[in-house]
């Protein structure tokens, strides 16, 4: 993309994600995520009722009474947003691609965090790291990071989640909300989400297209896979064959729901043919709901 489509885009983008966020995103944004928990604020007197547990002894021996330990919730998230830049990310008979997608919910989240006064990073991956940013706080460093997104040209041509899960769980010394942006189609990750939910609070966001989900009709066509470059047949016209990609389609989404809930993984299946805000806000009502 050159460098004028580029900036429009970029503001594009940003226009539409931030009136979306001011309106309607950050309340419930702040609300829905598991936070870092809390942390210590100070040792005082210890008083009838107080958590006997909590005592600190070290100061209780040098002052001859009885002092306690007290903890506030930390308010500050990090947000670190996991995002596939592979080339099946670019592919699709829609309207729009999933990498467009991706795009404005990686704005929108973004843009939320830094609203609500939290730090976002991000980690680009193809079957390599693309892109590590660090997190921080600020509108600037937001923009900068939905840039670095609209204007990635990967390298890699397949996809590595498992590498971009533990690249982000080495970069995170604390608890924070992972967000990972896919269309899921790789393989050999799942031991890496089982230690990235153990230590943080994970939603993984699938982007789909409409072909995901049903092979529409058509004569003998054939497809080829971006990543593999592998091709093969496809009967469009046989409604065995539909069926039977239709059937194999709604297994993999099973599969995929199944390992995120044993994982205690948040999921939300956003498709091109739907508005990715809506169904965001969707998403974080449901769970607020919880």
């Amino acid at each position: 993309m050159d460098r004028s489509r580029l900036l429009a885009s970029v503001k594009r983008i940003q226009l539409v994600a931030s009136r979306l966020v001011e309106n309607l995103l950050a309340g419930d944004y702040r609300s829905v995520f598991r936070g870092p928990g809390m942390e210590f604020d100070e040792v005082r007197e210890y008083v009838e009722g107080d958590d006997a547990r909590l005592i600190d002894w070290n100061v209780s021996s040098r002052m001859d009474a009885p002092y306690t330990k007290t903890f506030r919730e930390e308010r500050e998230l990090t947000l670190a947003l996991v995002v596939d830049v592979s080339a099946s990310l670019f592919s699709g008979p829609s309207h729009r691609t999933r990498r467009e997608v991706v795009v404005e919910l990686f704005a929108l989240l973004s843009l939320a965090a830094i609203v609500n006064n939290d730090r976002v990073g991000a980690v680009l991956f193809s079957d390599r790291i693309e892109s590590w940013v660090a997190p921080r706080k600020g509108k600037r460093h937001a923009l900068r990071l939905i840039t670095d997104l609209v204007g990635v040209e990967p390298r890699g041509v397949g996809s590595d989640l498992a590498l971009a899960l533990r690249t982000t769980g080495e970069a995170l010394k604390r608890r924070g909300v992972v967000v990972v942006l896919s269309d899921f189609k790789t393989s050999g990750y799942l031991a890496d989400l089982t230690l990235m939910g153990r230590r943080h609070d994970v939603i993984a966001i699938r982007v789909t297209d409409p072909v995901d989900r049903a092979f529409p009709v058509t004569g003998l066509i054939r497809l080829d896979d971006p990543e593999t470059r592998r091709t093969v047949a496809a009967a469009g016209y046989s409604a065995r064959f539909r069926a039977s990609y239709e059937a194999y389609r709604e297994q993999q989404r099973k599969t995929w729901l199944a390992e995120c809930r044993k994982r205690n993984i948040g999921t939300l299946d956003v498709s091109t043919d739907q508005d990715p805000a809506a169904q965001l806000i969707r998403y974080f009502e449901h769970r607020k709901a919880q």
